[in-house]
């Protein structure tokens, strides 16, 4: 269907990040491509995809027609002889299609029994506009052109993840602490905590880079220090040369070893590195830079080499130390996701318990609290100016006992004198 002028200049809406993705995708175009035709870096065309900022003006247009989807194509007026029966559609779906079917000529090469009786697709009206392809990708991947692909579950996604960067990550995990054994639980929590977040995980972008990440953060936790097993780093390697790169790497402080690590060990570029370091671009490439002074001040090979061939010859002595260490075998993966179960299990029985004895302790606070208000008993205090008080007081213990003594005792001397009546 033709557009006008108008059509074409305006700017359609842009599609949701995800959606985004999904379209440079189904066109087999790569970030590089996207970054290089619309005038952009890379970075920018992934901040686009994820949502963080959105083209705008002339970038905008040219973003929105480069990913736009393709319109759904008229069938061809004449179809070329079929190689595979499947690949024949019916003639209902031509402009031809009210041509008796004895007037279209069969292919010699089409087996003589009668063709798959498919049902033609519904053809839209003339005057409604083709409908955009919604899901190149999925139709392409669940059609009929892929009925023997099979449908790869969660566990054996997983699996496959662990096992083709788990290894490589408890070396990378070692250099960055020097603890064998830290490295190693540091990976296994890392995909423990893949596990449980797996529907997050599986749709990100970059799932090795995501699990990295969470190892690398729970290995420089300094809670560490406080458990007795993690308190020194284990012994160095015994060759001088991967000896004295290894006491440098150490040395560094751990932000800076980290961005040391991911740039020239793992071979992240400047802004990959500062957005899984949580800095800024410009925060990364200083530490970067101090951080390969401090190393190049070990290593004399590596002080009077050109920036690029320093990079070269990190990357090659970080990955020869990595190599050479002998780390330990991360558990297998079965066992990862049976123990990363098991603690959320766990967690949660946890929880309902505490919530259970929340419950309970509040039961009983309602049924034992008092039902009406009691005002308290103020304290005494002494006050003055008050008269004493007349008349006899009230005698102590003291003059009972005295009084006591004298009724029982007979009285001495001359004895008394009563009056009587005359």
């Amino acid at each position: 269907m033709t557009r006008s002028t108008t059509d074409e200049a305006a700017v359609p809406p842009l599609p949701s990040p995800k959606e985004r993705r999904r379209l440079r995708e189904a066109k087999s175009l790569s970030e590089e491509e996207v970054a290089a035709a619309v005038g952009v870096t890379r970075a920018t065309v992934r901040s686009w995809e994820t949502g963080r900022t959105s083209p705008r003006g002339r970038k905008r247009a040219l973003y929105a027609k480069l990913i736009a989807p393709e319109p759904a194509a008229k069938p061809p007026a004449v179809k070329p002889p079929a190689v595979k029966p499947s690949a024949v559609k019916p003639p209902a779906a031509t402009p031809e299609a009210a041509v008796p079917d004895a007037a279209v000529p069969e292919p010699a090469d089409l087996p003589v029994a009668p063709p798959v009786p498919e049902a033609p697709p519904a053809a839209p009206p003339a005057d409604a506009p083709p409908a955009p392809d919604p899901a190149p990708d999925s139709d392409t991947r669940s059609g009929a052109e892929a009925p023997d692909e099979r449908r790869v579950s969660p566990a054996e996604a997983f699996d496959e993840l662990y096992a083709r960067t788990a290894p490589g990550l408890v070396r990378q995990t070692y250099l960055l602490t020097g603890r064998r054994a830290l490295a190693r639980e540091s990976v296994e929590r890392a995909f423990e905590l893949a596990w449980q977040r797996w529907p997050e995980v599986a749709v990100d972008r970059d799932p090795a880079g995501w699990v990295r990440a969470a190892a690398y953060e729970y290995a420089m936790s300094p809670w560490h220090r406080l458990r007795r097993t993690h308190r020194q780093p284990d012994a160095p390697p015994t060759e001088p040369g991967k000896r004295a790169l290894f006491d440098a790497l150490l040395d560094l402080p751990p932000a800076y070893r980290r961005t040391l690590l991911l740039y020239d060990g793992v071979g992240l570029d400047l802004p990959e590195t500062a957005a899984e370091t949580e800095a800024s671009t410009p925060a990364a490439a200083g530490r970067l830079m101090t951080a390969r002074a401090a190393v190049a001040e070990r290593l004399p090979e590596l002080a009077d080499a050109a920036p690029a061939e320093q990079s070269a010859l990190l990357h090659d002595r970080i990955g020869g130390l990595a190599r050479a260490e002998h780390v330990p075998v991360p558990r297998p993966a079965r066992a990862v996701r049976t123990g990363s179960e098991n603690k959320a299990r766990l967690w949660t029985r946890a929880a309902v318990a505490g919530v259970a004895l929340l419950i309970a302790v509040t039961g009983l606070t309602l049924h034992t609290a008092p039902t009406h208000y009691e005002p308290p008993i103020s304290p005494p205090e002494r006050v003055g100016g008050v008269p004493p008080r007349g008349g006899p007081q009230k005698l102590t213990a003291q003059d009972l006992k005295l009084q006591k003594s004298l009724s029982e005792q007979l009285a001495h001397g001359p004895e008394r004198l009563v009056p009587r009546l005359e």
